[in-house]
């Protein structure tokens, strides 16, 4: 049977920023679509022929498409899947909780005006976290490093208190994340501690140690990490949300974006070849011939090993971001002695979690999606962000700048879930062909934002990404999320050798 075709034109209005995509001839529930008309421009043939693959793949019962939607592997990036029998590898991705921190420093804007300050901090982290593909602790002089033991633990348990107090970070910054830990598929700790040993001592994980040390650094592509002045929304939610989150107006604060690196790519990859063979073995078709779009039922051997494996990188990740804030915490102590900080919020955006949707408990995979639960929602019952809804950190680009949002009621139709950022619109090889190296230079330093790079990325530059206003505005016609702050980019880490996300 032929391939439906799907352009833009495909997607039915439903809103100022909502629409559906059929799937199916009608015979499945179609694609949520959030965005303008101007995003729904930027979703390319490529993404919505996978989106519609995607919702019409065994067990999918809702698909959603945020307004940072492009292409992926399998499912587009910028996409929430929910099942209610399923797990799928691919609508998590290969980076493993991908994720989000934001760090508030007591700071004033006005201390890190002068150049030079902000040039020692650049130096500063950048001697404690380092960045790029491989990279770990062993190749900054100021490092942190991880012993074997402790990083079993660390992958098996999460930022427990223990785990906390072993690596520097103070313990109440568990407190502040979305999920500080994650069991196995049993509700154990002890089914990943058996899990690990099964991986190490099988021989698949020869190179574990190596992988351990990645703790505390920033990969390449689009991962980095910025100094930002916090700036409150002048209205008396936004400020209420804002004291809440313990951000601070016109204060330094420092946002990060970064995975479980090597470990998680390691144990995601490992999971594709595994469930490639069994769908070979098992003569089971892939979902619109899709290698990246294979699946196992919960309950089964398959799902149980996805799940302690995608736990394992989750914890990695977790940990890895802690680390990280409790080491740029230490530079701006070297830097600018007496310097205080407390973490605002750590989420997460390649995960999928157990979670109730319509009354019923579903898996909500989020490949480059974020969590919004807005205030009220029965999940953050006994945390601080109860009347307000958690924080949403949602990174644009350094020049326009990102934003903290929270989630309002109308979320409900994207499974509580928006986008993780602005999402590209040019691939890297075409960013790298057409982008001019001088004019991205010039634009940063027309807006005095300095970066650890001798030349900032050609295929990271802003113009590489969709217009960070519109896709805002889609969030919020579409009545999902507002704005708490907007964040301004003083500097910016990046890897700086190459970008190879």
């Amino acid at each position: 049977m032929a391939q439906e075709q799907r352009t833009t034109e495909s997607i039915i209005p439903t809103g100022e920023a909502t629409g559906i995509l059929p799937v199916s001839g009608g015979k499945c529930k179609p694609v949520t679509v959030i965005g303008t008309p101007a995003i729904r421009e930027t979703f390319d043939d490529i993404c919505l022929e996978q989106a519609g693959r995607t919702a019409a793949a065994p067990g999918v019962s809702q698909l959603v498409l945020n307004p940072d939607a492009h292409a992926g592997y399998g499912a587009p990036v910028g996409c929430v899947l929910a099942s209610p029998t399923h797990i799928y590898p691919g609508p998590v991705g290969v980076d493993i909780k991908c994720s989000m921190s934001l760090l508030q420093l007591d700071v004033p804007a006005e201390d890190v005006e002068d150049k030079r300050t902000r040039r020692a901090l650049i130096d500063a982290i950048c001697e404690r976290t380092p960045t790029g593909a491989g990279r770990g602790q062993r190749s900054v002089p100021k490092s942190r490093p991880v012993s074997e033991p402790l990083g079993r633990r660390v992958v098996a348990e999460g930022a427990s208190p223990k785990v906390c107090e072993a690596l520097g970070i103070p313990p109440a910054w568990a407190e502040r994340c979305e999920d500080a830990f994650h069991v196995g598929h049993d509700g154990t700790r002890g089914a990943l501690a058996g899990r690990l040993d099964w991986l190490l001592h099988g021989g698949s994980f020869g190179k574990f140690q190596e992988k351990i040390q990645q703790l505390g650094s920033c990969g390449g592509g689009n991962h980095f990490g910025e100094c930002e002045v916090v700036q409150v929304a002048d209205d008396r939610r936004a400020r209420f949300c804002a004291e809440t989150f313990g951000l601070r107006d016109g204060h330094v604060a420092f946002l990060s974006h970064c995975g479980s690196r090597g470990l998680g790519h390691h144990l995601a990859t490992g999971q594709f070849r595994a469930l490639e063979q069994k769908f070979d073995a098992w003569g089971i078709p892939l979902p619109g011939g899709d290698r990246h779009l294979v699946y196992a039922p919960l309950g089964t051997p398959e799902a149980d090993a996805y799940l302690d494996d995608m736990a394992l990188g989750a914890n990695f990740a977790t940990v890895n971001h802690l680390l990280i804030n409790a080491l740029v915490l230490e530079a701006f102590q070297e830097v600018l002695p007496g310097t205080t900080g407390a973490l605002v919020y750590f989420i997460s955006h390649n995960i999928a979690r157990e979670e109730i949707v319509d009354n019923r408990k579903v898996w909500v995979h989020r490949k480059g999606a974020t969590r919004a639960f807005p205030a009220r929602h029965h999940a953050l019952k006994g945390t601080p962000f109860h009347d307000t809804g958690h924080p949403i950190l949602l990174p644009g680009n350094p020049t326009a700048g990102s934003t903290v949002m929270v989630a309002l009621p109308g979320a409900d139709q994207s499974c509580y879930s928006i986008n993780h950022g602005a999402g590209r619109q040019m691939g890297r090889k075409q960013a790298m062909r057409t982008l001019d190296q001088e004019v991205i230079d010039d634009e940063f330093n027309a807006e005095d934002i300095l970066t650890n790079c001798r030349k900032y990325p050609r295929d990271e530059a802003p113009a590489a990404y969709k217009d960070f206003g519109e896709v805002l505005n889609s969030v919020e016609l579409a009545g999902l999320a507002t704005t708490v702050a907007r964040l301004r980019a003083r500097f910016v880490i990046k890897d700086a050798d190459k970008a190879d996300d």
